[in-house]
């Protein structure tokens, strides 16, 4: 179990690290408009994120 965790880990921060790597200046607009961002609005971000995850999790090990 806790080698696939560690696979997962590496990639998440693979493909967390790709944007501000190839775009450095379009990362600091886009944390400019997530700090306007209501509470409500972020929160509603991550649920969409974390439920799109579950379901692409789903499909993937149907």
């Amino acid at each position: 179990m806790w080698h696939e965790f560690l696979i997962a880990l590496a990639l998440l921060l693979i493909v967390e690290g790709v944007f501000p790597f190839l775009s450095p200046d379009g990362l600091r607009k886009a944390l400019v408009a997530i700090h306007q961002l209501s509470d409500s609005q972020l929160r509603f971000m991550g649920l969409s994120s974390m439920l799109l995850g579950v379901v692409l999790l789903y499909f993937i090990n149907r």
